[in-house]
Formats: C-alpha cells, sequence, structure tokens
C-alpha cells in the first residue's frame, strides 16, 4: 500500500541550483515521517502517472528560473489542477499535464496536488547549488516540514 502523502521531486543533481528537488526529498526522506514517501528522477514522464495511485496528496517539487519582477521569495507553492498542454509530447513533462495524464488513464481525478517551486539561480554542469538556492531550499524545508505533518 503506497504512503498517503507522495513528495515528487525533479532535476539534475550534477546542474547546480537544478538540484534543488532531490535535495529537497532527500532532506524529507531524512525525517523518516510516518507516510510520507519520496520520489525522485530527472524529469517527470508520463509513466510517473501511476505513482500517483493510492496517494492522498502529492506535493510536487522543482527549482525554479523565472522571476518576472526581479523580487524572488524563498518559495512558492500553489495547488494544481490538470491542464492539457503540449509538454507531455516534449523532453520535459509539466505537472499539471502528468495530472492530465492520471485523469485520462484513471478515469477520475487525482489526489490534491501542490507545486513547491524553490528559486535557482545557478545553473551550471558540474557546479554545485548556490548559497542562495540552499537557503530557499532551507526555507523551504522548514515550511514542508509543518505541511506534511498536516
Amino acid at each position: 500500500m503506497p504512503a498517503n502523502t507522495l513528495v515528487f521531486a525533479w532535476g539534475n543533481p550534477s546542474r547546480g541550483d537544478d538540484a534543488l528537488g532531490p535535495l529537497f526529498a532527500e532532506a524529507v526522506q531524512a525525517m523518516n515521517l510516518p507516510q510520507v514517501e519520496c520520489l525522485t528522477d530527472f524529469q517527470l514522464q508520463i509513466e510517473h502517472s501511476l505513482d500517483l495511485l493510492g496517494r492522498q496528496r502529492i506535493l510536487f517539487v522543482d527549482a525554479s528560473c523565472g522571476v518576472s519582477d526581479g523580487v524572488q521569495p524563498p518559495f512558492r507553492c500553489a495547488p494544481l489542477h490538470p491542464a492539457r498542454d503540449s509538454s507531455y509530447t516534449t523532453h520535459a513533462m509539466s505537472p499539471a499535464a502528468l495530472l492530465q495524464v492520471f485523469t485520462d488513464v484513471q478515469g477520475h481525478a487525482p489526489p490534491p496536488s501542490w507545486l513547491l517551486a524553490i528559486p535557482g539561480e545557478s545553473w551550471e554542469l558540474g557546479q554545485p547549488p548556490s548559497a542562495t538556492a540552499q537557503t530557499r531550499l532551507a526555507q523551504a524545508l522548514d515550511w514542508a516540514a509543518q505541511w506534511l505533518r498536516t
């Protein structure tokens, strides 16, 4: 039986701040929270819709790079809803498109889901996460520790 809560993080641990998702999942796993399972990958794939089965809620976690106003909060968390987009035919898939695949395949709505986006600023291959990103990661983990326990 799958855990009630799935933390699904993705990113490339070898590309600077792109490692934020996998680092987040690693830290949550170390918390040993009951009924919380972590899954990581380099990117979302259609097949991951099966990982959502039997869950009560999903927290998707990824590094983000787009900020329009120049002000970056330490992280953003927003509800997700199934949505068709063109990402299912590209190299990377959006969480909303993955939820839509779940809906199409399973014939019912996916579990309630959120996207936790942690802003990054450095994406170079072979570089560690930036100091700013690591601070934001710590803040996101503080928030998540409470959220995951509720």
